[in-house]
């Protein structure tokens, strides 16, 4: 695919239940520290003058205050969990802002779920804006063009469902996964930026682990690897201290910029 400055804010890195945890007192909980404190998992990458958003969380309103978000121009969606999903219905300000229609791209699970679940978001647009108005474009491993930028989608395995991570240049954003299939690593190939699922210390059925995320960076090779989609369990001091050269912990409102 072609190269393309890409940048990536990252607006949350926590899991399903954020951090702090509610009632939780655990180090990275009662930290004071602003990179232990994680919304749900969320990023905005801009490319080629546009504005791609991936996955609507339930902080995506907080997040977009937060970051100054004033456009979007479509939704790349990695799968249909509520902490990836729920927050759909706050895209309603963006259609409302730019009085348009928001373009949003994920695989057949995904947008199923989507009109099965949120089957108003999906209705013709009314003079008052007051609900999400969205076109859905089915993808599944096809490269993709969206205003002259090209978007690969990468199959991933999310515990049973099929969920996609996506890539931009040489910028890729992997959150949620069990599973890379062999076919996908091609896709993953001479990355600058990888972001990367990272639960937590012990084993999980539907994501990676520290020790499977840290095989699956350096399998996949990229420059630079940033961990993502982290519960409280993992501190981030104590996180970086241990990390091999070229992994980092990611966190809410991190700034990078590719070539």
């Amino acid at each position: 695919m072609s190269s393309v400055s890409v940048e990536t804010v990252l607006l949350g890195v926590g899991s399903s239940g954020g951090s702090p945890a509610l009632g939780c007192s655990c180090p990275t909980c009662s930290s004071t520290d602003p990179k232990n404190n994680r919304t749900r998992a969320s990023a905005l990458m801009r490319a080629g003058g546009k504005t791609f958003l991936i996955d609507t969380g339930p902080d995506l309103r907080m997040q977009s205050l937060r970051e100054q978000i004033l456009r979007v121009d479509a939704v790349l969606y990695t799968h249909p969990h509520a902490d990836h999903l729920n927050g759909i219905d706050d895209l309603r300000a963006f259609c409302w802002l730019q009085k348009a229609a928001l373009p949003v791209y994920g695989n057949r699970l995904m947008i199923s779920h989507i009109r099965e679940r949120f089957p108003y978001t999906l209705f013709k647009p009314n003079e008052f804006w007051d609900k999400p108005v969205l076109t859905i474009h089915e993808v599944e491993s096809d490269l993709i063009e969206f205003g002259g930028v090209q978007i690969q989608p990468i199959p991933l395995i999310h515990g049973k469902w099929p969920i996609l991570g996506w890539r931009i240049g040489n910028t890729a954003y992997l959150t949620d996964v069990s599973e890379v299939p062999d076919s996908s690593f091609e896709l993953l190939l001479n990355l600058d930026v990888l972001f990367l699922d990272c639960l937590r210390i012990k084993p999980h059925p539907t994501h990676l682990s520290l020790e499977q995320a840290l095989q699956m960076a350096a399998r996949i090779g990229a420059k630079r690897t940033v961990l993502i989609h982290m519960t409280h369990e993992l501190e981030y001091h104590s996180l970086s201290a241990i990390l091999p050269a070229g992994v980092e912990v990611g966190y809410d409102g991190m700034r990078l910029v590719t070539e």
